[in-house]
This record gives C-alpha cells, sequence and structure tokens, in this order.
C-alpha cells in the first residue's frame, strides 16, 4: 500500500567526514612507523627523551602565548575611554598579540608524541611562519565570507570586523512602524532614550 510520499532519502555523506579519519589514521600511522625507526636507530631511551621534551616544550610554549594573550588583552581594556589614565586613542591590536593562535598550536603540536608533529609545531614557532599562515588564513576567511549568503552568520561577522579597530559602542533603539496606531496596547507609549 503507498502513502504517496516519497520514501526518504539518505543524506550524503561530505568529504570531510570520508578523509579527515582516513588522513588522521594516516598520520597516526606514519607517526608511529617514525618513531619505530628512530628506535631503531638511536635506541628507545632517545625516543622517551625526545617524547618528554616534546612535552616539556609544548607546555611551555603554550604558557607563554597564553601569558602573552592575557597580556595583550590587559593592556588593550586598559587603553579603552573611560578607564583611568587611558589617553582617549582607540585600542588597536598590537603586532606582538598576532599570531597568539598558532603559537598555542605550534605547542599542541609539540605536545602531541611524534615526530611529524612535532616539525610541525616547531615550524609554527618561527615568526615568518605564523605571519604568513595568519594572513593566508585571514585573506581565505575573507573570502569566504564574502562569497557567504546575506542575512547570515557572516554578515554578523563582517559588521564586528569593520567596527573593531575603534572600538565605539553607539546606543539607539530600534522603533518599528508596522502596527497602525489604532492597535496600541497598554505598554507601547513612547520609551525614554538609552542611558549610559
Amino acid at each position: 500500500m503507498t502513502t504517496g510520499t516519497p520514501p526518504p532519502t539518505a543524506r550524503r555523506r561530505s568529504r570531510a567526514r570520508t578523509f579527515v579519519p582516513l588522513a588522521v589514521a594516516a598520520w597516526a600511522v606514519l607517526e608511529i612507523w617514525l618513531l619505530i625507526l628512530v628506535a631503531d636507530v638511536a635506541g628507545g631511551l632517545t625516543v622517551v627523551i625526545l617524547l618528554a621534551a616534546g612535552i616539556v616544550l609544548g607546555a611551555a610554549v603554550i604558557k607563554s602565548a597564553g601569558r602573552r594573550a592575557f597580556r595583550n588583552l590587559t593592556e588593550t581594556l586598559q587603553r579603552m575611554p573611560g578607564q583611568a589614565g587611558a589617553d582617549g586613542s582607540s585600542p588597536a591590536t598590537p603586532e606582538s598579540g598576532r599570531g597568539n593562535g598558532f603559537l598555542m598550536l605550534g605547542g599542541l603540536l609539540i605536545m602531541i608524541p611524534g615526530l611529524i608533529s612535532d616539525v610541525a609545531g616547531l615550524l609554527l614557532l618561527v615568526p615568518p611562519v605564523r605571519t604568513a599562515l595568519s594572513r593566508y588564513a585571514e585573506r581565505s576567511l575573507d573570502r569566504r565570507m564574502r562569497t557567504a549568503a546575506p542575512g547570515g552568520f557572516s554578515d554578523a561577522f563582517q559588521q564586528a570586523r569593520i567596527h573593531r579597530p575603534d572600538g565605539k559602542v553607539v546606543q539607539g533603539e530600534v522603533i518599528r512602524d508596522d502596527t497602525p496606531p489604532d492597535n496600541r496596547g497598554p505598554n507601547d507609549e513612547p520609551r525614554p532614550p538609552l542611558t549610559p
């Protein structure tokens, strides 16, 4: 007996859901194989020392990047207008604060056991590499936001990005004129303006 509704179709699996697990599995096998090769050549104690040093160095890098990010946030908040000792200038992102995310990612990659992840993490510690990746990521994100459908999350992000450098907020009230005046209720009286 048919009901007239088509049978439900299975959702297509995205390429990322197919290839990301395969890439992670291949990466893990390659890491283990390289650790076995190093253990055969240099000995098991050397591999243990390398892995322990990677954990300590990665933790130190993440801690340093976190402190630097917190210090930059504190300095930015202290330069905000209305704060004691603020000069009234617009808070700009300091150049030393750029790339903290990639610096933390580098520390995390160093902490992950394996030689390939250690090399990738050490590359992220080099400032020109971090700067180039940061610029590439910003351009890529900007390009994706411009091609996204209007009215979505991308518009809100784009507006926040446009107003980010000066940090000023303009308070206001939205007034809707879509109801006729004869349908007004007791709570629809004009309201006083917002005060800071």
